[in-house]
């Protein structure tokens, strides 16, 4: 069934972010320049952490494959959100729904599973500090971010089988700027109680797991931020994973209420929007809020444009 639905189907009609046949030029300028924001921070943050030799510590490392992932996952959804904006109603073939899917997916759970491995090193960072560079090896961040990359395409790889194996009506229309998961689901015209009880168990688990270590790290960085009897040194302990706490916050905050809610409070409308916040806006706004208070980071990005740094953040 799959194969007879991926190469003879007609495609997908992705009705775009708005609903209606109007364009919208100046939601395409507003989208476009996020992007081109987005594209130039995340890539500007890969070269800094790449190139710059201040920038060897594990956080970076970390901070280098989340923009990376950031620069890709929105590239895998916006040029057909900014498409669908100029000329509503986008034909997508079975094959590309497919793909866009499975790039998807596996882009955001890698994001999910970079920042648990960030969150575990801001709380060796704050509750080992002495024997920090012991735990965070080289070695060890490299398996962190390979078991990442793993987990997510297997993930996807998963999720996409039992998507696409399901029979479509055609033309289907898709409420949606992209090949969403539920939204496909709910497309289908043959029984989906089989991928639906496999999708939620192990996509359960899936994306909890992050969440669950993110919780857990962040709980040993509290209690060794309240043990610390001086209020300065509360605030500097504090300080070092505040950026990655907005991140997590705006990420899995977005993700959760879109994936994670009764069926009875679907709206296409609010599915969209929300989608808009974790695929668009939070890529975004992460190489900003982690270089906006990191003097490293500012200083390797003035070096790498060529401006001289202000003599406080030497």
């Amino acid at each position: 069934m799959a194969l007879v639905n991926l190469t003879s189907g007609p495609g997908f009609l992705l009705l775009g972010l708005m609903d209606g046949t109007d364009a919208h030029p100046l939601l395409f300028l507003l989208f476009l320049g996020v992007y081109v924001l987005n594209a130039l921070g995340n890539l500007s943050m890969v070269v800094a952490v790449r190139w710059d030799a201040a920038l060897r510590a594990p956080m970076y490392y970390f901070l280098g494959h989340l923009s990376l992932v950031d620069l890709c996952f929105t590239t895998v959804t916006v040029p057909r959100l900014l498409m669908g904006l100029l000329c509503p109603g986008q034909v997508i073939s079975f094959q590309g729904c497919f793909a866009q899917m499975y790039f998807f997916v596996a882009l955001g759970i890698t994001e999910s599973y970079l920042l648990a491995a960030m969150s575990y090193d801001r709380a060796v960072a704050v509750c080992r500090p002495l024997h920090y560079g012991a735990v965070m090896t080289p070695g060890r961040c490299a398996a962190l971010v390979a078991a990442s990359w793993a987990v997510a395409h297997l993930h996807a790889l998963l999720h996409t089988l039992l998507i696409s194996a399901l029979a479509y009506p055609a033309p289907a229309r898709v409420r949606h700027f992209f090949c969403d998961m539920t939204v496909m689901l709910s497309l289908a015209t043959s029984d989906t109680s089989a991928a639906q009880a496999a999708i939620f168990s192990e996509g359960l688990a899936v994306v909890l797991t992050p969440l669950l270590l993110v919780s857990l790290s962040y709980a040993h960085i509290l209690a060794a931020v309240l043990g610390v009897r001086a209020a300065g040194g509360r605030w500097r302990a504090f300080s070092t994973c505040g950026a990655h706490l907005v991140v997590v916050s705006l990420f899995f905050g977005s993700v959760l209420s879109v994936y994670f809610r009764p069926s009875s409070a679907y709206s296409a409308r609010y599915d969209r929007l929300a989608s808009v916040v974790y695929a668009l806006v939070t890529p975004t706004l992460n190489p900003f809020i982690y270089s906006l208070r990191n003097k490293e980071v500012k200083g390797a990005l003035k070096r790498g444009l060529g401006w001289k740094a202000a003599p406080q953040e030497l």
